[in-house]
């Protein structure tokens, strides 16, 4: 479970400050599935592409659009994405501390273990009994990465963790849905069936233990990639590499331009001497292979000559 620190800072409420560092405290799980052209198991790529169109643009041609109305954007420039940023700060920022059970399910979004770093363990310690004695959890901001977040300090077992929530207005209302009321007199069951409902929820309780729930979609599908290994129903992708550019018109001996470099390195000469050493080099070697070329030539033509005179005489 060791994860390496990915921030630090304080945790700021009043006058005290308590320095520590965030680990994150969970994973993500699932299955990656790649895309492969299933006619050649060529890899498939993500490309950026005009929906018009339907062509691929460079990236310098993207601009960031902010949509206020159907089809109507603003266009907002990197210099004011960068201006609207929230302040960096290194400190969890307590608002306040509210009752445990005020907080909903629903805002909690991403855990991270808080760890007390630089000798803060005492005054962590302190406000983590303080905390789990009131049944209070603290409401903070903190900047993570540039972006602001709304977070609940909330302690657990020796540790305290700092979870990431959804603010106010990301959770959407439930006026619109079609609910029954509680205490509705037209809803309200009977004591008979009151009774049944409980003793259905008593025989099916038990204590909470995360091992006992697992991601079955994800452990079939890796059983099943398992099984394929074992069995050799594998197939080999291999990622297209850029070819390398040709110099056959122009061909430089590297050694010679090494050594070359070598003894410029050597005798103190300046970056430039190598330079025209292989300007010199290249211009020798074009011009020998120009010389030998026309020799080729000038031989194939005399020995044209040479007998179409045998044929004559």
């Amino acid at each position: 479970m060791a994860t390496r620190t990915i921030w630090k800072g304080a945790i700021s409420f009043g006058l005290v400050h308590i320095p520590v560092g965030l680990h994150t405290a969970a994973t993500e799980s699932g299955v990656d599935f790649d895309w492969l052209d299933k006619r050649s198991m060529d890899p498939v790529g993500y490309k950026r592409i005009n929906k018009r169109t339907g062509k691929e643009i460079d990236r310098e041609n993207i601009v960031k659009g902010v949509q206020y109305e159907k089809g109507e954007y603003v266009i907002v420039s990197p210099e004011e994405i960068e201006q609207a940023y929230p302040r960096t700060t290194q400190t969890i920022e307590i608002q306040m501390f509210v009752d445990a059970a005020q907080v909903s399910f629903m805002y909690l979004e991403r855990p991270y273990y808080i760890e007390p770093i630089n000798k803060g363990h005492k005054v962590y310690a302190l406000l983590r009994d303080t905390l789990a004695k009131a049944g209070k959890i603290g409401i903070a901001k903190v900047v993570i990465q540039t972006k602001q977040h709304l977070a609940a300090l909330v302690p657990t077992g020796d540790a305290m963790v700092l979870n990431l929530m959804r603010w106010g207005d990301e959770i959407k209302p439930m006026s619109d849905l079609d609910l029954p009321r509680v205490g509705s007199k037209a809803m309200s069951p009977s004591a008979a069936e009151l009774k049944m409902a409980r003793m259905l929820v008593d025989d099916m309780s038990g204590d909470w233990d995360p091992e006992d729930f697992k991601d079955e979609f994800r452990q079939a599908i890796m059983d099943l990639v398992d099984r394929k290994v074992k069995a050799g129903k594998t197939e080999t992708v291999v990622e297209p590499q850029e070819e390398a550019p040709s110099y056959e018109g122009n061909v430089i001996d590297l050694t010679e331009l090494l050594q070359r470099s070598l003894k410029g390195k050597r005798g103190g000469s300046s970056g430039a001497e190598p330079a025209k050493a292989a300007r010199k080099t290249a211009a020798k070697s074009a011009a020998k292979r120009a010389s030998k070329t026309a020799a080729k030539t000038a031989a194939k033509k005399a020995s044209a000559k040479s007998s179409r005179a045998r044929k004559a005489a």
